[in-house]
């Protein structure tokens, strides 16, 4: 008896010491998230969207459903004005099943029907009523339901590259790259800053036009993802998203944030399939009141899209030219 009781002293002892460690541990991540992220935060108190819940109207995405999330990602061409359109626009799809990343762009020239607004190109959408809008276009245009949104400017967009990707990305440039960016980008292999990066996924001055500009940014986000999915990166993620908040108008909360986070640096999830909307033959140049515009057959490219964001048949329109 005497033995048994000593027994489960010891072990009520051990116990103690495992939850107590653990405990312990817990706070230190704790505070040590808390720590990154005020430090991430002090280093970038002068973002346009250190108070983005002022800025945009409540958006009305839908809960995710079975662990598919899409989340809208706009890049604003905002130089500080109030209703500045959007300069790219894509949905990223996460599948908390298969752990994948999927990527869809659609051409800021899309001819499309806006709420409230008639026929418009879809980079209208953001300036006419902000991220929820842009939601309801691409709902009743392509039926994909949107759950969250982030929306970064250009100035965002170079200080977070830096952050993420510190010793940049190598990309083989085809030809000289200036017009309309505002620096030159010179031929053949180079390793792209932040700054740099931004000129080289906003150059669309040659023959493939916004087309180019489109494979172009696939292509960074890409590479960056390949970099991004580390140790290093999961360790640094509290400061990343306190230097990144001010800079990024989003309602992703943390917990999904980090949740995605976890899974792709998991599953080592670095490949990432993309698709152009609109599909390769299934439009025409037009011209009308608002400009040059891409006429879509809607039936063809929501099809696409849909097959394409759906975790069932994830290929259909991949990488369409």
């Amino acid at each position: 008896m005497l033995e048994q009781r000593s027994n489960l002293k010891r072990k009520k002892r051990v116990v103690t010491k495992i939850v107590s460690i653990f405990f312990l541990l817990s706070l230190a991540v704790i505070g040590y998230s808390i720590y990154q992220y005020k430090s991430g935060l002090s280093e970038a108190s002068d973002g346009l969207y250190r108070e983005d819940e002022k800025i945009f109207s409540e958006f009305q995405g839908s809960e995710p459903k079975f662990g598919e999330i899409n989340i809208l990602l706009i890049g604003s061409d905002s130089r500080g004005e109030e209703h500045a359109r959007s300069d790219t626009l894509m949905i990223a799809h996460y599948s908390q099943t298969t752990k994948q990343m999927k990527i869809a762009s659609i051409m800021r020239d899309t001819y499309v029907d806006i709420p409230e607004h008639g026929k418009q190109k879809i980079n209208a959408a953001f300036a006419f009523g902000g991220p929820e809008l842009v939601r309801k276009t691409i709902k009743e245009n392509f039926d994909v339901d949107i759950n969250y949104y982030a929306v970064v400017d250009f100035e965002g967009f170079v200080k977070i590259m830096d952050v993420v990707v510190p010793n940049g990305i190598e990309v083989d440039i085809p030809y000289e790259m200036s017009h309309g960016i505002g620096m030159t980008l010179q031929p053949g292999t180079q390793t792209l800053s932040g700054e740099e990066m931004l000129g080289y996924v906003r150059f669309r001055h040659d023959r493939l036009s916004d087309f180019g500009r489109v494979e172009r940014q696939q292509e960074v986000i890409k590479k960056v993802l390949e970099q991004a999915i580390s140790i290093q990166t999961f360790v640094n993620i509290p400061k990343i998203i306190g230097l990144a908040d001010p800079y990024i108008g989003t309602n992703v909360d943390t917990p999904t944030l980090l949740s995605i986070g976890k899974g792709m640096m998991t599953e080592k999830s670095t490949s990432m399939e993309s698709i152009r909307i609109p599909v390769q033959d299934s439009y025409e140049d037009k011209t009308v009141n608002v400009g040059q515009v891409l006429s879509i057959d809607f039936e063809k490219n929501k099809k696409a899209l849909n097959e394409f964001l759906s975790t069932k048949d994830g290929n259909v329109g991949m990488d369409e030219e």
